[in-house]
């Protein structure tokens, strides 16, 4: 008995033992339900992390615990739901991409990426949960962008009449050094006598031959015995048939010829003074794109045109041969999938980073964009002066950030409002 009773009394401690050793331990449990995706507690945990550090950091006053949930657990629903339409859309932030954004922000807020892990440990997250949070929220971004854009239509109407108005703030300030040929009418005389000269003097001049020798030479203007010259003058001080004729153009710039009532005239732009200069770079590429199907996976689509490029590297075939007998883009096909020079903006997001980033006359990897499977090659790359154009593009961005924003809010609560939430 003694035997059996002392048995039974280990038994009872291990028993109890193992209830201390295993308490129960929460596990992260859903809290929301979204379309097919849920919000976790740890999500939630996370966020609240972060917008603390941040309020910290900024000396912010955060509102009461249940206001600062209900704002957190809306963020995160509308996340969710951008994400699923990344997902949708076939959007995908690879590690290269990742870890460029991490070194932006590490650069933004002047740290190196060590001291940016630091800061993030410091604030009680995780490396990995930081850096998947990015990925997350660049991936919202670009689905964002890319649906947005469809819904933007600017009229060309729209971009003239701002860019009227903003041309009209700059030229108070603008101020143009002008050079100036006139050909005079010869009363009973044939017009196009002086139209033919006025042509040939600005072929010579295209020539590079000396505006001034040339208003020496031929000018019957006020100012033909200075070389044409008419000093520095802003538009409102200008003869109104000078200012007509100017339109935010560049230094160097020839005008003309055009008519008056008196002959013809020829201007040149000597130089300016507060004019805003814009300098783009276009890029010149060539691309295969491959279109997944039902047969054809997209497994399938990176294997062909992974065979497509060491056809092309070996020298069996040329790129423009592959893509005249592959590529599912009729437009480019044709010419060999070349695209000719174009802004990279142009692009969706990440077909616009292969060409901003790709090396010259370097194939890139697949990769996948809305329209399907690309390759892409960078054939050259050159800026270009658009000061002449600056105005219009000013007008447009101005316009296009107006409308964007109105289409994002709009575009968001709709999909909030078609999504099934459930708390």
């Amino acid at each position: 008995m003694k035997f059996i009773s002392t048995l039974f009394s280990t038994c009872l401690l291990a028993v109890l033992s193992f209830q201390v050793t295993a308490e129960p331990v929460e596990l992260d449990r859903v809290r929301v339900i979204v379309n097919d995706g849920v919000i976790l507690q740890s999500d939630i945990d996370s966020a609240t992390k972060t917008l603390t550090a941040n309020a910290r950091k900024n000396n912010q006053e955060l509102p009461s615990d249940d206001i600062l949930l209900e704002q957190i657990l809306d963020k995160l629903i509308l996340e969710k739901l951008q994400l699923q339409e990344a997902d949708r859309i076939g959007v995908r932030i690879d590690d290269n991409r990742l870890s460029q954004s991490l070194s932006d922000i590490a650069a933004n807020n002047e740290q190196t990426l060590d001291q940016l892990r630091q800061t993030v440990a410091a604030e009680g997250l995780s490396w990995e949960a930081f850096r998947e949070q990015i990925r997350d929220e660049i991936a919202a971004s670009e689905a964002r962008n890319a649906m947005v854009r469809q819904r933007i239509n600017i009229l060309p109407a729209e971009v003239d009449n701002l860019s009227e108005l903003l041309a009209k703030e700059s030229d108070a300030t603008v101020t143009y050094k002008i050079r100036h040929i006139q050909l005079r009418f010869n009363d009973g005389e044939d017009k196009s006598v002086q139209e033919k000269q006025a042509e040939t003097i600005i072929d010579r001049l295209n020539k590079g031959e000396d505006f001034a020798t040339l208003a020496y030479t031929f000018s019957k203007g006020p100012k033909a015995l200075e070389g044409g010259d008419w000093g520095w003058m802003r538009k409102e001080e200008m003869p109104t048939i000078f200012a007509d004729q100017i339109n935010m153009q560049t230094k160097g710039t020839v005008i003309g010829p055009f008519r008056s009532g008196v002959g013809f005239h020829i201007l040149k732009i000597e130089d300016v003074k507060g004019l805003e200069t814009v300098s783009v770079t276009e890029v010149n590429a060539r691309h295969i794109l491959i279109k997944p199907t039902v047969i054809l996976s997209d497994e399938g689509v990176k294997r062909q045109l992974n065979e497509i490029i060491q056809k092309v590297q070996s020298g069996e075939a040329s790129f423009a041969e592959m893509a005249e007998q592959f590529s599912q883009d009729p437009g480019s096909a044709v010419q060999g999938g070349e695209l000719g020079y174009q802004t990279p903006e142009l692009y969706v997001p990440e077909f616009k980073h292969q060409v901003e980033t790709l090396p010259v006359n370097q194939i890139s990897e697949p990769f996948k964009t809305v329209h399907g499977w690309h390759i892409v090659e960078v054939l050259d790359r050159r800026d270009v002066d658009k000061t002449g154009s600056a105005m219009q593009n000013r007008a447009y961005r101005i316009l296009f950030n107006r409308k964007f924003n109105e289409e994002a809010s709009a575009w968001i609560q709709e999909l909030r409002a078609s999504a099934f939430v459930e708390w």
